[in-house]
Formats: structure tokens, C-alpha cells, sequence
């Protein structure tokens, strides 16, 4: 296999995994948060930024990609490591959830689904072997079974054939991939917010023994408690030997209640997003740096935080070139989001290794301004 899952503890408070992912392109400590780079860039960071902040595996986009610049042209150039000169792990997903979003631009079938560019209007066509052809040109370590996306809410009349179609697409996935060998495809769990579908879903996609299991359909505008509860009745059901990935999933307290489930990665554009709108995320919670209140603290973002951002620039200053929206601020609130994020999945790793998951939850949650508890 392309990549192997190797469990290294689990925390006797919890039941949450500390593991290792061994990957073509490195190895990866989990629970792990991957940064989204959905043009085969993470958003003003540079790789270099990136591992100085010790991301280990970032994620890439099918859809976008396959637009801009096209998967053959990133072919041409050795793939995508070295397309944007990253020797880290990549993941790339289907497609599938940003096709699926443009609903009032695509039909589905069982072939796949026929969509219009949001660019340009041109017709184009994406079915699961469309899938694996991009993916294998762009070459990640990791590539994502193509699956279709229900919304939220949707009745299950509508989730359950959806659900089934989304089995047949990945049967069909793993016909059409051609790099087993340096190459692993995951298969996705669907079935909506009902716990039957949830189960047949899971019992189908581990049937197909892909090397790896990631639960989709979450994080699509469901309140968070009936996230942890569809979580809390899937994950035991995907198998213990292979990684878990929660996908779309990145507020910190996600990422923590999702690790205490058994999630060893998760992926979400939310620090990038909010960093971008002067949104930052702190010990103390979120922090909104073009608030008038910061224009004379000469204080960093996060007193707590030995990030480049911290160590080196004042709210005040960020929060003048925030305002003045000066490219500079978002790289320094982009830089500093996602080195808290990865900063505290580390915590987490080791909070699982000393056996104390639920009292470092409770203890960052109370720092955080999180007042609520998910039942563990």
C-alpha cells in the first residue's frame, strides 16, 4: 500500500488515537490538521512558512485544478510536490463537494455529472473515472474516492440514493486507478444525518478494503452536537488498522471533539478564510484585529503564541494594515491561524500520549470562551 496507518497509543481517558501515517512523501504524526492550498498554493504562505509551522501534510483541490492550470500541464511539470516545490505529503479530494455545491449549475447521473465552469460558463464533465485520471496526473500521496455530497437538510428519500450511487462511483474509482502502488485512493462514508444510511454506507465502503476511510456530508450547516452524534455511531464502524479523516472540518473545538471520536485528520479552509477577514484565533478566543480597541495595543495577537507573527508584529500594526488591506496583514493573520491550529493538534497528540484528552478539552474550551461540553 501507498500509505500505513501505525497506532501508537490510545488515551485511556477518551479513546482517541495518537498514530503515525506513513506516506510516500514522509511520515505524518496524528490527530493532524491539513492546511488547504486549493490552487496548489496555501493562501500568501510560502512551503517554507509551512514547515517552519510544521505542517506535514497540506491538501490540494481536483476541481480547481483540473480548470487552472489543467491536471495535464501539472503533469508535464513532475506533479504536484514538484509543480509547488513541496517534498511534504499532499491530499487531494475528488471534486466532488465543489461540483455538488454549484447546484444551480450541475446534473447528476449515473455516469457522473455534467456541470458548467464557474469561471468561464464552459460545459464539462466530471464521472469517477474523470476523477482518477486528474488525480493521477497531479500525483498526490493521498486522492479521495469521487462522491456525491448531500445537503443539508435533505430528506432520505433523497440521501439514501444518493448514498448508494456514491458506493458504485468508488467501485468504480478504484477500476480506474492506475497508481496503487505510490498512490493511496480513500473511500468516503455518506448517508446524510440518519444513522441507518450512515451504517450502510460504512459497512459498503470498508467491503471495498481501500486503505484508508473519510466521513463526508458533515460539516454542511448541521449544528455541531448532531455532527459528534453521527460521529459518535460511524467511527466505530470504520476499521481500527486504517486512518480516519473527518473532511470540511476545522473550528478548534471540532478538531478536538473529533480527535476524542477517533478522527486522525482533518482538513478546512476556515483559519485561511477568517485570516483573510482579519478574523484570529487565540488561547483566549477569537480576536478581530480591525476592531477599533486595538489601534493602539502594542501587544501581540496572542500573548501565549510564539508564532513569527507574534514574536515579531503588534495588534496595532496588523491592525493598520488590515484596514489599509495591505497583502502583508493577511499573510501575518494567515501565518498565525494556522500555526495555532497546528500548534494545538500537537497539544492534543500530546494530551493523547499522557492520557489526558477530556481535562486538556475542558481546559482550552474554558480558555477559549467554549462553554459547552459534547457528552464526554
Amino acid at each position: 500500500m501507498a500509505v500505513r496507518y501505525e497506532l501508537i497509543k490510545t488515551c485511556k481517558q477518551t479513546g482517541a488515537r495518537l498514530g503515525k501515517l506513513h506516506t510516500p512523501h514522509g511520515t505524518i504524526d496524528t490527530p493532524i490538521f491539513m492546511p488547504v492550498g486549493t490552487l496548489a498554493t496555501v493562501k500568501t504562505m510560502t512551503p517554507e512558512d509551512l514547515k517552519e509551522m510544521n505542517a506535514q501534510i497540506i491538501l490540494s483541490n481536483t476541481y480547481h485544478l483540473f480548470l487552472r492550470p489543467g491536471h495535464e500541464l501539472v503533469a508535464e511539470a513532475g506533479g504536484l510536490h514538484s509543480f509547488m516545490n513541496w517534498d511534504r505529503a499532499i491530499l487531494t479530494d475528488s471534486g466532488g463537494f465543489q461540483v455538488f455545491s454549484l447546484s444551480n449549475l450541475r446534473q447528476i447521473d449515473e455516469e457522473g455529472v455534467a456541470f458548467r465552469s464557474h469561471l468561464s460558463g464552459e460545459k464539462l464533465f466530471l464521472s469517477p473515472e474523470k476523477a482518477m485520471e486528474i488525480q493521477n496526473a497531479l500525483g498526490a500521496d493521498i486522492m479521495m474516492a469521487f462522491d456525491e455530497c448531500a445537503p443539508y437538510p435533505a430528506e432520505p428519500e433523497y440521501v439514501k440514493p444518493s448514498m448508494e450511487r456514491t458506493t458504485r462511483w468508488a467501485e468504480r474509482c478504484l477500476k480506474a486507478h492506475k497508481r496503487p502502488h505510490d498512490q493511496a485512493l480513500f473511500g468516503i462514508v455518506q448517508g446524510g444525518m440518519y444513522r441507518d444510511l450512515r451504517e450502510q454506507s460504512a459497512r459498503d465502503i470498508t467491503s471495498l478494503d481501500f486503505p484508508g476511510y473519510a466521513i463526508g456530508g458533515l460539516s454542511v450547516g448541521e449544528p455541531h452536537q448532531l455532527m459528534y452524534e453521527v460521529l459518535d455511531y460511524t467511527v466505530p464502524l470504520l476499521p481500527s488498522n486504517k486512518p480516519r479523516y473527518l473532511m470540511g472540518v476545522g473550528s478548534p473545538d471540532a478538531l478536538i471533539e473529533g480527535a476524542i471520536r477517533g478522527i486522525d485528520m482533518f482538513d478546512c479552509v476556515l483559519p485561511t478564510r477568517i485570516a483573510r477577514n482579519g478574523t484570529c484565533m487565540t488561547s483566549e478566543g477569537r480576536l478581530v484585529i480591525r476592531n477599533a480597541k486595538y489601534a493602539h495595543d502594542f501587544t501581540p495577537l496572542d500573548p501565549n503564541c510564539d508564532c513569527y507573527t507574534c514574536r515579531n508584529y503588534t495588534r496595532a500594526y496588523i491592525r493598520h494594515l488590515i484596514r489599509c488591506d495591505e497583502i502583508l496583514g493577511v499573510r501575518l493573520t494567515t501565518y498565525h491561524n494556522l500555526h495555532f491550529l497546528l500548534n494545538m493538534m500537537e497539544q492534543v497528540r500530546q494530551a493523547i500520549m499522557e492520557d489526558r484528552l477530556r481535562d486538556f478539552r475542558d481546559e482550552f474550551f474554558a480558555r477559549y470562551g467554549i462553554t459547552e461540553t459534547r457528552g464526554f
